[in-house]
């Protein structure tokens, strides 16, 4: 899933959406303005985006400015640093878009509550990790049985 309306960084005038692509808030700058629209302040910003960091590959990435991808910019803007862990890593632009459009929804309050609970099940019932069986729900559009029926397919191929 590739994030189509992504919007422009909140330095540039971009939407509370963009907070995704935001550093810590370590100077006064237009971040201050969005947590504001999305009532939560510095210290729940920098906490939902660590536990983000946590859980997802968007954690790695040492060697960018704030130690994690979680805190890096939008591809469209040039960094050498985080395209270099990206690469190291093997995550193309539509994984890191994806992941940081849903780190958005976090921090926007627009996640979907049932997301998590279906990676578990998906992740336990079919043993792979958190990282595949969210990829797999999201190639469904969020439909947990869809996801379901493609993943008994693809271990019935594996079967054979």
């Amino acid at each position: 899933m590739v994030w189509d309306d992504a919007p422009s960084h909140v330095c540039r005038g971009g939407d509370s959406r963009a907070l995704t692509f935001c550093c810590p808030p370590v100077k006064p700058c237009p971040i201050l303005h969005a947590l504001d629209d999305v009532s939560i302040s510095a210290q729940e910003y920098m906490d939902i985006k660590e536990e983000f960091a946590k859980n997802t590959r968007l954690g790695e990435g040492v060697r960018t400015c704030f130690g994690s991808l979680v805190w890096c910019c939008k591809p469209s803007k040039p960094c050498p640093l985080r395209d270099m862990v990206l690469k190291t890593i093997e995550m193309d632009v539509d994984e890191y878009l994806t992941l940081k459009k849903q780190l958005s929804d976090k921090l926007t309050g627009k996640e979907n509550d049932n997301g998590n609970e279906h990676i578990d099940a998906l992740a336990d019932a079919f043993s792979i990790s958190e990282n595949e069986a969210m990829k797999v729900l999201q190639d469904c559009d969020n439909d947990l049985r869809m996801a379901m029926k493609l993943l008994r397919m693809q271990v019935l191929e594996k079967s054979k």
